[in-house]
């Protein structure tokens, strides 16, 4: 993960100061590249815990095709909450809860016909179904692509998606992936951002009898906040322990099926958390 703390030094010593939309103030830079070998562990920060249990779930949700946030809080996580209130939602028409067309939605039926009562009929792009059988067709394409940016619906939600498009690369038996991010909070957002799409590549490779390869990250506008600049600097004082690995259940043969019980870290041995103010 020296990756992620260059990143981090590299905001603070390089960023520029700039207001945001949330009236926070941001730190950053604009473009930067981190790359991640999945083939020595799995990559997840170990210079404070991160919570595995919304990181998962939050997978699972997205590969459901669910935009429902209730379900989220279901399973014990409330990464949404601030995006779900009643408030935020009442902006688009929508009931306390219904995030709208975000990445669940996009990923399983992007550009579906939106019905009278906002609802949504199933006759979008499963994407995810798509990119699976393409790479079984002919693993050299150079179409191996899932977006979640659609421009129509973006004004549409409270949050449009900040992980914007992901491409799936095969070479000698392993996969790889390389996700853009149009807007990436450092401290809070990228560590998840990390391990949701290193998860994403080794399912799919475990699903398709492939290997996994490596994990590239590219930030556009990669910003800390101003109020988690003394976080950022107190993190960088800790130590880098060893990534722990990942088994996915030798059951999952369909991403879209994943369960939280399918994946199991070992060897987790991290910092402990740092508390860190969300900007809504």
């Amino acid at each position: 993960m020296r990756a992620y703390h260059d990143l981090l030094t590299r905001i603070l010593t390089e960023g520029r100061d700039r207001s945001d939309r949330t009236g926070t103030g941001t730190r950053g830079v604009f473009g930067h590249q981190m790359r991640f070998d999945l083939r020595q562990g799995f990559p997840l920060l170990t210079t404070k815990k991160l919570h595995l249990k919304s990181i998962i779930w939050e997978l699972v949700w997205f590969l459901q095709g669910r935009t429902d946030n209730a379900w989220l809080v279901e399973h014990g996580v409330s990464i949404w909450n601030e995006w779900a209130t009643a408030e935020q939602c009442a902006r688009f028409g929508r009931k306390e809860g219904d995030l709208g067309p975000v990445y669940g939605h996009q990923w399983r039926n992007f550009g579906a016909t939106k019905l009278p009562d906002g609802t949504y009929a199933k006759d979008g792009v499963d994407q995810i179904r798509w990119v699976l059988e393409e790479i079984r067709r002919n693993p050299n394409s150079r179409r191996l692509i899932v977006s979640g940016w659609n421009p129509e619906e973006q004004t549409q939600v409270a949050l449009p998606p900040c992980h914007t498009l992901f491409q799936f690369y095969v070479q000698d038996g392993e996969l790889s992936c390389q996700l853009y991010q149009r807007s990436a909070d450092v401290f809070l957002g990228v560590p998840f951002n990390i391990a949701s799409y290193s998860l994403l590549t080794c399912l799919i490779a475990h699903c398709l009898g492939l290997k996994p390869g490596d994990f590239v990250h590219s930030l556009g506008d990669a910003h800390l906040y101003q109020n988690h600049l003394d976080l950022a600097r107190l993190q960088l004082t800790r130590d880098i322990r060893p990534q722990p690995t990942l088994t996915l259940a030798p059951r999952v043969t369909d991403p879209c099926e994943l369960t939280y019980e399918d994946v199991i870290i070992s060897g987790y041995d991290p910092h402990p958390g740092i508390k860190a103010p969300v900007a809504v």
